[in-house]
């Protein structure tokens, strides 16, 4: 699922207070949507749904500093050589920070949608970064143009250089790869079939993407197909590569996250968390461990090799709306929507405003939710007929400027299950 705005309450303060023997990191509003570590194992960068980023010590489980300059949920965040880090926005802008400092020590702009992935250059010299405006940048740190990249047919995802520096791989939202040499070569395509989501390229050039399909494909550097492995049933929102290159980790939308030996092409573990979405992984360079970040807003440290969890992990409540209307046909439609939305009184806003007594309520008033300007001028209030519409034509079609991905339900019956689901499950006791 896609970054939407949450504001976090009282940030500052519950960051400041370090977990116990730093098992997880606590301090985000909202579900933690990127991470990326120092290149020395030391420090982990964040940055989630509540528009900010987090510097941390990992071993302390302190913040360090908070990172606050994003309009919009901060989807991508990458470790830079000399110290610096970067943080790219909702609102399509890119800041350089560097530690210790609050302010961005250079802020990039020139992409007009949400920018969804960054990646820096084997040298150090490059930031490219894959944007919803259908493009990716090549951005010279050092100042300077910036180099365009077009050719995918809506919104880009993620993007990666190939060892040698001499392309960029980008994977779009149109189920195609698309290999760029950065001297302006000719670009090859490659469909892969699946919306990519998640997108590594290995130390001997070996291409792995993840997708809504629940499989990391695996092609050749000339992006010839190698084979897939299954990893979740249900899409794969984050892939993470170990600094060998041996293991991959994927992170799927139900909250596991599977660890593949690159070379055997299998799944070796599975980590299961708390039942709530994993929106990013990272591997700690230099420790035999893997950083995740999750719809329950923390990031969590496990063992890779074990699978263990450093902390307890406190499972889901087991009478959620999709347990205790598990019999109703509409709950399974609604399986893709409980990344962004509860439904319950106790649930609270997610990547998404909660659902709980939706019915009858005017848009875009939920409290501590921000909506964005299109939807707080709109009237439209919701009812089973204006949300089956809602799905029925998409939400570009009927809340332009929404936030929301773009999604529909064409089957009828589907449909009428989903809107009668959500009626049910949402109404208030």
């Amino acid at each position: 699922m896609i970054a939407r705005l949450f504001r976090a309450i009282g940030l500052v303060a519950c960051c400041l207070a370090a977990p116990s023997a730093a098992q997880e990191l606590r301090g985000h509003g909202g579900p933690v949507r990127a991470l990326a570590i120092s290149a020395d194992g030391r420090i982990a960068l964040s940055g989630s749904f509540d528009t900010s980023a987090i510097l941390w010590g990992i071993e302390t489980g302190t913040a360090l500093t908070v990172l606050r300059h994003h309009d919009g949920s901060v989807n991508a965040v990458a470790a830079l050589p000399g110290g610096l880090f970067a943080t790219a926005g909702e609102e399509g802008r890119i800041a350089i920070w560097r530690m210790g400092r609050p302010e961005p020590e250079r802020v990039i702009e020139g992409h007009r949608g949400s920018v969804a992935g960054l990646a820096l250059s084997p040298d150090g010299r490059f930031l490219a970064s894959a944007s919803w405006d259908g493009t990716a940048r090549l951005i010279p740190l050092a100042g300077g143009e910036a180099r365009v990249f077009s050719g995918h047919r809506g919104p880009v995802n993620a993007v990666a250089f190939t060892p040698d520096g001499r392309a960029i791989v980008t994977g779009g939202h149109d189920a195609t790869l698309r290999i760029s040499p950065v001297d302006g070569g000719p670009e090859r395509q490659v469909m892969l079939g699946t919306p990519v989501n998640g997108l590594i390229v290995a130390p001997d050039g070996e291409i792995a993407a993840s997708g809504a399909d629940g499989r990391v494909h695996l092609l050749s550097p000339e992006g010839e197909a190698r084979g897939a492995v299954a990893a979740s049933e249900t899409p794969i929102v984050s892939l993470a590569i170990s600094s060998d290159g041996a293991m991959l980790a994927a992170a799927g939308i139900r909250g596991s996250v599977a660890i593949i030996d690159r070379t055997a092409r299998r799944v070796e573990r599975v980590l299961v968390g708390p039942g709530l979405p994993v929106w990013s992984v990272a591997f700690r360079p230099g420790a035999e461990e893997l950083m995740t970040g999750g719809g329950d807003r923390l990031v969590r440290r496990w063992r890779v090799a074990t699978g263990e969890h450093l902390g307890a992990v406190v499972m889901s409540r087991p009478n959620d709306a999709l347990t205790r209307f598990a019999d109703h046909p509409g709950a399974e439609v609604f399986r893709a929507c409980i990344a962004c939305h509860t439904l319950d009184s106790e649930g609270g806003n997610r990547a998404g405003p909660t659902l709980h007594g939706v019915i009858g309520r005017r848009i875009a008033t939920v409290p501590g939710y921000d909506y964005s300007p299109a939807l707080r001028g709109m009237t439209i209030v919701w009812s089973k007929e204006t949300i089956a519409r809602l799905f029925e034509v998409g939400p570009n079609a009927y809340t332009p400027g929404t936030k929301m991905p773009e999604q529909r339900v064409t089957d009828p019956q589907d449909l009428q299950a989903l809107v009668e689901f959500i009626e049910k499950a949402s109404r208030p006791n």
